[in-house]
């Protein structure tokens, strides 16, 4: 073990990458309650979902172990199933067939690019304020999903939308707003798995007040539901329907895939480097040690997650607070892994939570992801504008894909107008014009 995972040469010891584990494991488990949850939404099986999430979450987390030796956890990522159910199969009128078909040709793509080189020049072109842009308002975009979904936010409060009245007319608003205030007080006490923590505290809470139910006869414990092997539509991706080919069809595709490659690209690489400054796991040259290897695990993590019937995995932020625990290296993911395991036999523990008790943590992984607001250069009118765009779109027009539209056409029209064009990519270029022609496309339906 001490071979493998070099404990000594990154001052650890094993005591302490499992508490790192357990602290990654306790701060990022209530994705398995949440993303069942949003996925259900779409028309998936709640308990199919959740075998795919700890499997896929499992699985992930093992190949960065051992292919990356890093502290680093992964699972389907927040935002990517937003956008996987309320973008593309409720908005776009998409089956969830053809979103986990996404999903996987965007996996696949991953791993070829991941061994040619090809992801790390990609993140390299992608202007730095979009990439902080897009992080700030997925977050914006997931914290008015937590609202809407707790009943907070109504549109039938006089104006275009507004909170309610915190009375017990709106209990699971009002549950939730407690579960929030939990929330905050936990992570500000700095207590180990504060948004788990403050899910499993409001979903008791709300027993009393009618939210949570609790079925009779329940059992805690249950055998794995079948999660919803290879449902997959390849003929969707250039048949309308009713069996004809459309490109049409074909552009609405090729939009859903590559926000899914682009969020999923950022993600990952954000969470890394994160992680690699706070546990000073860098090379050399100052990159994030073994990256090749961790790109890799995200990439086999998204194949699996989607041949298992879930959205996009992606490493999760949430592998600081390990890190911060004492968690150095890979030994750590192996113990965070094990846990996703054993909790596959806890489902019905997991299906009771109401969407009061998951709210919360909705909203404040918004607040996690927002902290990468202050990196963006607004006092820069041609980088503080599209960021701003991109930030703005997400969560009012209740779609990430438009928020990324928007932000890279209008960072192109920014750069050009304050005559520094050429500090636009030549990838940026490329995006801006396909996504140009998609909205000139979708105006002339």
């Amino acid at each position: 073990m001490e071979k493998f995972f070099k404990l000594q040469e990154r001052n650890t010891t094993i005591s302490k990458e499992i508490i790192g584990g357990i602290t990654t494991f306790l701060a990022m488990a209530y994705i398995l309650a949440v993303n069942p949850g949003i996925l259900s939404g779409a028309g998936m099986n709640w308990n199919a979902v959740f075998t795919a999430t700890a499997l896929s979450a499992a699985i992930a987390t093992l190949v960065m172990a051992f292919c990356a030796n890093l502290p680093v956890a992964l699972a389907p990522g927040l935002g990517l199933n937003a956008f996987f159910t309320y973008t593309v199969v409720l908005g776009m009128g998409c089956s969830f067939q053809l979103a986990l078909t996404a999903v996987l040709l965007e996996g696949v793509l991953f791993i070829i690019l991941s061994l040619c080189g090809v992801r790390e020049a990609i993140i390299k072109s992608i202007p730095e304020g979009l990439k902080k842009a897009v992080a700030v308002g997925i977050g914006l975009f997931i914290a008015i999903i937590g609202l809407a979904n707790a009943g907070i936010v109504s549109t039938e409060t006089g104006t275009l939308i507004g909170f309610v009245n915190f009375t017990m007319a709106n209990k699971a608003a009002l549950v939730a707003v407690i579960g929030l205030i939990l929330t905050i007080v936990l992570y500000t006490l700095k207590v180990p798995g504060a948004i788990l923590i403050g899910i499993i505290i409001t979903t008791i809470i709300g027993i009393p007040f009618g939210v949570t139910t609790i079925p009779e006869n329940f059992k805690p414990f249950s055998t794995p539901a079948a999660p919803h092997f290879f449902a997959f539509d390849f003929k969707g991706i250039v048949c309308t329907p009713a069996g004809k080919f459309s490109f049409a069809v074909l552009g609405q595709f090729f939009v859903i895939f590559f926000t899914f490659l682009f969020t999923d690209l950022f993600d990952t690489i954000g969470t890394l480097l994160g992680v690699a400054e706070q546990g000073n796991l860098k090379d050399e040259n100052g990159e994030v040690a073994n990256v090749k290897g961790a790109l890799m695990a995200d990439a086999v993590g998204t194949v699996v997650g989607a041949c298992l019937g879930t959205s996009t995995v992606t490493s999760f932020v949430e592998s600081s607070s390990g890190v911060a625990a004492g968690a150095r290296t890979g030994l750590a993911s192996v113990t965070t892994a094990v846990l996703f395991l054993v909790s596959l036999f806890l489902s019905p523990l997991f299906f009771l939570i109401p969407s009061a008790a998951t709210a919360p943590a909705l909203i404040f992984v918004g607040y996690l992801m927002m902290k990468s607001v202050v990196d963006i250069k607004f006092d820069d009118p041609t980088e503080g504008i599209p960021a701003f765009i991109t930030i703005m779109t997400m969560p009012f027009s209740y779609s990430i894909a438009k928020g990324i539209q928007w932000g890279i056409i209008s960072y192109v029209i920014a750069k050009c107008a304050g005559k520094k064009a050429k500090e636009i990519p030549v990838v940026t270029w490329i995006l801006a014009v396909i996504f140009l022609a998609d909205i000139i496309f979708e105006a002339c339906k």
